[in-house]
């Protein structure tokens, strides 16, 4: 079940049977030459999306966050960030959202490393504001908050190794350029070249760091190797390991 194409009562009947929502949530910046600026927020999506048409009426699907903390890809055109304090914010209204209406197991499915710390931060932000609620807990639900990157399953990094052995990198990586291939196969851009070509790796600071030791955006990796074949098996994969762990996490 998705949630933008759902109507109010078809949310209304899915409370009657499970209190769980899945929200991928990613970023929107530079992905190399030839990755999509929307790569980590579309992986948990197409991933996400795949996994509710295997089982419709096992998960539900919310809305895409798909803008988080970015900064340090400010440097390149396109990318749009949020401070981590406008990100704590934002999750910390749409989780209340949700709560209101009697959802109680938030799933936050991850697709950009620089969200983790500051999605987690989210998390210590709501809970404190309900350990400080006088109300106490006779008078609210309750509630569990879970953060799991996409690639964050054995059998899912497994395969992405096992077809990346060489230059599967950490940013603009083979294994998630693949993914958006996948889904959007009329905009992929298996003509662009790249040198090195294996990008360089280190360390990440600011904006102009990052612009200055990593000039194509990439880091690590070679996504020239990336096709819509191989994407295919990985959101397969993940999303087989994402609804065996969201049944894990309602139960």
């Amino acid at each position: 079940m998705l949630l933008p194409v759902s109507t109010w009562q078809d949310i209304e009947r899915w409370l009657t049977k499970s209190r769980t929502i899945v929200i991928p949530i990613g970023s929107m910046e530079q992905h190399g030459p030839n990755g999509f600026i929307g790569t980590d927020a579309l992986c948990p999506e197409i991933i996400a999306r795949h996994a509710e048409s295997l089982a419709p009426d096992d998960i539900l699907v919310g809305p895409t966050f798909n803008v988080g903390c970015a900064q340090h890809h400010l440097g390149f055109p396109g990318t749009i960030t949020l401070r981590p304090t406008t990100m704590i914010a934002a999750m910390t209204d749409w989780t209340e959202s949700l709560m209101r209406h009697g959802f109680e197991r938030l799933y936050w499915y991850n697709g950009h490393g620089g969200n983790i710390h500051t999605i987690e931060a989210a998390f210590s932000e709501i809970h404190a504001r309900r350990s400080f609620d006088p109300r106490g807990e006779d008078n609210r639900p309750g509630l569990s908050l879970k953060r799991r990157d996409w690639w964050d399953f054995r059998d899912v990094m497994g395969l992405c190794n096992k077809l990346y052995p060489v230059g599967h990198g950490s940013h603009a990586t083979a294994s998630e350029v693949s993914v958006t291939y996948h889904a959007y196969p009329d905009r992929a851009r298996p003509e662009v070249e790249m040198s090195p070509k294996i990008a360089p790796n280190g360390k990440i600071g600011d904006a102009v760091q990052y612009r200055r030791d990593f000039p194509d955006g990439r880091i690590g990796s070679d996504p020239t190797q990336s096709n819509a074949e191989d994407g295919g098996k990985i959101v397969e994969a993940a999303a087989k390991a994402m609804l065996e762990d969201v049944a894990r996490f309602s139960a």
